[in-house]
């Protein structure tokens, strides 16, 4: 198989068909939007993929390309440094390229586990399902399931996941849906079953009435509701007899 055909396994037409024909706001959102498309990365095997995303984490866009682009010149090609290559750099000049001690950590044990198979290459990760693969990543330090759907939908193209602690589809939902609030994880789940099996096209759409809802409408979107529990009534001390 190759990519490009890896990445368009479902008909797209199918599942805006099967999505509007369950789900009515969700209908009226494709018909008002531009058609699903999505930007695939260039060709990362899952390591570089998951080596750019640990330099990613926890900060802005801008000042991550600046850090991940010292980190390439750290290498022999200017490319993301091999698995071999990240074993060997020492931590200081991992650091002075501007990583944290964690990410380094993170970084190291992806090249490790790459090294010992753990993490596949392309071509092995076409052959594995969405669930061997995130059991897979997740086992690296720093790589969490977000990350490794993230890797799904736009590495691989895979036509049903649903990422549901990623905030751009919770908010997404709400505003869908016309809710004050975003859906807990349990509740996205729940209510994404519909959506089989083409969440990942329904996400994009989620991400889409984020985009043109605008931020002041996204930041009226409350989190979650948590249910407050009720104190505990303390135990009446038994009567005594005098």
């Amino acid at each position: 198989m190759t990519e490009t055909s890896a990445i368009h396994a479902f008909d797209l037409a199918e599942a805006t068909k099967h999505l509007a024909e369950r789900d009515d706001c969700l209908k009226l959102l494709i018909e008002e939007t531009l058609p699903f498309q999505i930007d695939v990365a260039d060709a990362q095997s899952p390591y570089e993929a998951l080596l750019e995303s640990i330099a990613y984490q926890s900060i802005s866009g801008k000042a991550a390309a600046t850090i991940f682009g010292r980190v390439k010149a750290l290498s022999a090609t200017g490319r993301a440094p091999t698995p071999q290559e990240m074993l060997k750099l020492r931590k200081p000049a991992l650091r002075k390229a501007g990583l944290s001690g964690a990410k380094i950590l993170a970084m190291k044990d992806l090249a490790q586990k790459t090294i010992e198979g753990i993490v596949p290459s392309f071509d092995e990760a076409l052959k594995l399902s969405d669930e061997e693969l995130v059991e897979r990543l997740v086992s690296v330090r720093g790589i969490g399931a977000w990350t490794v759907e993230m890797f799904l939908i736009f590495r691989l193209g895979r036509p049903d996941v649903l990422p549901v602690h990623d905030l751009g589809v919770k908010k997404g939902w709400a505003i869908t849906y016309g809710k004050k609030h975003m859906p807990k994880p349990k509740e996205l789940l729940a209510f994404g079953e519909r959506w089989r099996p083409y969440r990942t096209v329904a996400s994009w759409y989620m991400w889409r009435a984020c985009q043109r809802a605008g931020n002041a409408a996204m930041r009226k979107i409350r989190p979650a509701k948590v249910r407050k529990r009720k104190p505990a009534k303390p135990n009446r001390p038994a009567n005594k007899r005098l």
